[in-house]
């Protein structure tokens, strides 16, 4: 079974113009080698959801299910498999 990665408009054009992105569970143990199997395929998608430690970046809120991942374990947490992650950039302006 897949996991499902939803982006949202600005996230698109660095992947291919796909709204949603499909992750055979067994690549995707935690949401780091979810990440990383993306950062194979997308590499410029990699660089505006993670920093170059790995980490989330700041403004950047992932959701797994309906689970905030930094009420988690961040980049460590696991994964069931056929979960949606959601990854939503802040907006700001005014």
């Amino acid at each position: 079974m897949a996991v499902t990665v939803l982006l949202p408009g600005p996230l698109r054009a660095d992947a291919g113009g796909q709204r949603a992105l499909h992750v055979d569970a067994a690549d995707a143990g935690t949401l780091g080698d979810l990440l990383d199997a993306v950062a194979a395929a997308h590499p410029a998608l990699e660089r505006r959801i993670r920093d170059e430690t790995g980490q989330l970046r700041r403004f950047v809120n992932v959701f797994v299910n309906d689970d905030e991942v930094r009420g988690l374990q961040g980049v460590d947490t696991v994964l069931p498999a056929g979960a949606t992650v959601h990854v939503l950039p802040s907006v700001a302006g005014g």
